[in-house]
């Protein structure tokens, strides 16, 4: 893997276990069969795309869909850019920045169906992306659980994250290769299965972090931490619950999914508001007061 971006190789001590990509600056999301078989808790090495190696753990699995969440040690600090995501609709053109070795063939394609039910082999009925990519190479398993991006048509855009590949459709007429129609799990889908992302993922993409949000509390030996809680520090995250300065925003975002349910709001512009809603709150942290 070569370049800066938000992907990353995953390891058990030396051997190479698959892709993955940086859903939030503490969070790596992958396929969970790249995991060969970890269980939750189990430490896993991670290669960012600038070359550097920190320590993580399986935090959460979904078997059913095939998805994974690595979570990167309190002592690491990433710095690198977290993608903004997006939705794939049919004939976008799409590709993969991960490539599981430097001689490997990037993909690249078209969406050709977008957010679409797929049974997946683990046994849930996703929402999920069918690609069909330009490069015809029979196996593309060690592709799986590198980002997908959407790509606007002359590269005008700057690339979004649409999905996660998660599966390879076998050639009907030579089950020993693969077709090149591929399948990946939509970041709407990942972000359902593991709920807590939302709002983590937004803030993530808006701001980048400052130099004090490495503080660590006194039980990890940080020198400053007779420094009393902040907008950054407070104390309620500690104990695993929402922070105070999130609530009210947290509850606008969960509204805005129930109101979206009814039909009371287009579900097109519900990605909009949760955008310009998070964007208020870090604003007016930044100010020192509150949104």
């Amino acid at each position: 893997m070569t370049g800066t971006g938000y992907w990353v190789d995953l390891y058990q001590a030396q051997r190479h276990l698959g892709g993955g990509f940086l859903l939030t600056r503490r969070f790596v999301l992958t396929a969970l069969h790249c995991l060969r078989g970890l269980a939750v808790d189990e430490s896993v090495g991670i290669q960012l795309a600038d070359g550097e190696r920190v320590e993580g753990r399986v935090c959460r699995q979904d078997k059913e869909a095939d998805l994974a969440l690595v979570e990167i040690g309190a002592g690491h600090q990433v710095t690198l850019p977290i993608p903004a995501a997006d939705v794939a609709r049919d004939g976008d053109r799409w590709r993969g920045p991960y490539r599981p070795a430097a001689h490997e063939a990037h993909l690249s394609g078209r969406v050709s169906a977008g957010a679409a039910p797929h049974l997946c082999v683990g046994g849930a009925t996703i929402e999920a992306l069918q690609l069909t990519a330009d490069q015809h190479l029979g196996d593309y398993s060690g592709y799986s659980g590198g980002p997908v991006e959407g790509v606007g048509e002359g590269g005008t855009q700057p690339p979004t994250v649409v999905g996660i590949l998660i599966e390879q459709a076998l050639d009907r007429a030579a089950e020993a290769r693969a077709a090149n129609v591929l399948f990946a799990a939509t970041i709407k889908e990942a972000i359902r299965r593991f709920d807590h992302l939302d709002v983590v993922h937004l803030i993530d993409v808006l701001r980048p972090p400052r130099p004090d949000d490495a503080y660590r509390g006194p039980d990890q030996g940080d020198p400053g931490h007779d420094r009393p809680p902040g907008p950054d520090h407070d104390p309620s995250a500690a104990h695993g619950g929402t922070p105070a300065r999130f609530i009210g925003t947290e509850a606008l975002l969960l509204q805005l999914d129930a109101w979206a349910q009814r039909s009371l709001i287009d579900p097109s512009q519900i990605a909009e508001l949760k955008f310009m809603a998070v964007k208020a709150l870090i604003d007016g942290q930044e100010n020192g007061g509150s949104a």
